[in-house]
């Protein structure tokens, strides 16, 4: 025990150095999402996050989102307890057979006009889970997807630009939710 101890006290945390990104970038991309998405919606972007059936390291990242570094309420977006106050549900982890008809209901009860955005690489086709008997697939076997943000998990910065991506119309065209 005595060993476990000392071996304890002389090892490195094995916590990560902050993200690279100044903190002037930081702060110039949150504004934009915050900007972008009172021109758009005439108010601040609410999402609902809804965990499919995920091993949470996507909500990890996801609740980095509200800590001191990015603190994502100062911009303007929020997180929402009812998918009735919700723009945008931000779906994590392939979607499990018990949670398909939650997530089915979570989508009719959100008000249009919506976005849903499928997060991490098990949201996109199940990841590794896909050949699981319970699961169903990605979040787009299930309701209709308007963007996929990569990565397992992704980064905060990574959820912010795809945020911003989601609600900058594109070139030649006007992005409607879908």
């Amino acid at each position: 025990m005595s060993m476990l101890l000392l071996e304890g006290l002389l090892r490195l945390p094995l916590t990560e150095r902050a993200p690279a990104p100044g903190e002037a970038a930081l702060a110039e991309l949150a504004a934009g999402v915050g900007r972008t998405a009172r021109r758009r919606l005439g108010r601040s972007l609410s999402i609902r996050e809804i965990d499919a059936g995920s091993c949470n390291g996507c909500e990890l990242e996801i609740h980095a989102l509200g800590n001191a570094f990015y603190d994502l309420e100062r911009f303007g977006l929020r997180f929402v307890a009812s998918p009735r106050h919700a723009d945008v549900l931000l779906v994590t982890g392939p979607v499990t057979a018990n949670m398909r008809e939650a997530l089915e209901r979570t989508w009719r009860a959100t008000p249009d006009p919506k976005w849903v955005v499928a997060l991490g690489d098990c949201a996109r086709d199940g990841g590794c889970f896909r050949d699981s008997y319970a699961v169903v697939g990605g979040v787009a076997a299930v309701v209709p997807v308007d963007l996929h943000i990569p990565g397992c998990p992704p980064r905060p910065i990574a959820i912010l630009e795809g945020l911003l991506a989601l609600l900058e119309p594109p070139a030649g065209g006007s992005r409607q939710p879908g």
